[in-house]
């Protein structure tokens, strides 16, 4: 079976307004692509409207992923396949901790209920800390850091570096980072970024979403995209990202007769 993420003549609305109008891409696990773009573009439309946000509406096209269409089913079913989303601005949920909150998590996803948490038999404790334990020590992360509560009162940095817990430990195929990057600093982009590396390899998909390339300088993608006007108008290497660097999203704006950038929604929760 196949863990490519396909995503073929994909449109999406939000509140009837159209943002993701006809995008094409393909997602391999191992690969690292990078989704560029400035705000209002659609690139936090596109990563919600992949995990099954209900804010977000398919108005047509397909998404395959493990061999099947995913667009009918719930966002804890494409979870339990193994795609993952690390927000943009993630929740703070105050009185549960982040142990506790990844414990149900890998639970779930690692079951076979598909109902809800009711069906799930919850990973032994021993297991699930001696398994927590590693995978903090592999990212560099204290063990203080799984006794907070989730979210709550942590800076930009830690809220990016709970997110890369997550991923970790939910061992996903395919992972859509939505500008992981945002609101940090030049040290905590290092930090995220250099972690996010070590959990790349031949099982994980990644694809990050950014606006600046400067978080490509620690996870080197094989391909880069970018999103104009809610569709892929480029793709290529490494060098588009010193072509943005360089230039800005203009030029590619004039190239392709894109004259503004549609409604922004990306802010939608």
């Amino acid at each position: 079976m196949s863990n490519d993420l396909t995503i073929k003549d994909l449109h999406i609305s939000v509140d009837g307004n159209p943002i993701i109008k006809g995008l094409n891409l393909s997602v391999k696990q191992g690969e690292v692509h990078a989704l560029m773009g400035p705000n209002g573009s659609g690139k936090s439309t596109l990563a919600k409207g992949l995990m099954g946000h209900p804010s977000y509406d398919i108005d047509s096209g397909e998404v395959i992923f493990n061999g099947v269409d995913i667009l009918e089913m719930e966002a804890n079913e494409r979870a339990k396949l193994g795609l993952f989303l690390a927000f943009q601005y993630p929740t703070a949920i105050p009185g549960v901790s982040l142990a506790n909150f990844l414990r149900i998590a890998v639970s779930a996803v690692r079951s076979n209920g598909t109902n809800g948490s009711e069906d799930n038999e919850m990973i032994p404790m021993r297991e699930f800390r001696k398994e927590l334990r590693e995978k903090m020590a592999q990212l560099g992360v204290d063990d203080s850091f799984a006794r907070r509560y989730l979210n709550d009162g942590f800076s930009g940095g830690e809220m990016k570096r709970a997110e890369i817990l997550q991923l970790a430990m939910l061992e996903p195929k395919i992972a859509i980072l939505d500008e992981t990057d945002s609101g940090l600093d030049i040290d905590a982009v290092r930090i995220v970024g250099e972690s996010v590396s070590h959990l790349v390899g031949p099982e994980l998909g990644v694809l990050i979403i950014t606006h600046y390339p400067r978080l490509l300088d620690y996870i080197r993608p094989q391909y880069v995209h970018i999103l104009l006007d809610g569709k892929i108008v480029e793709s290529g290497g490494w060098e588009l990202t010193q072509t943005l660097e360089e230039e800005g999203y203009d030029p590619i704006r004039e190239k392709h007769g894109i004259t503004e950038i549609g409604q922004n929604t990306e802010t939608v929760q």
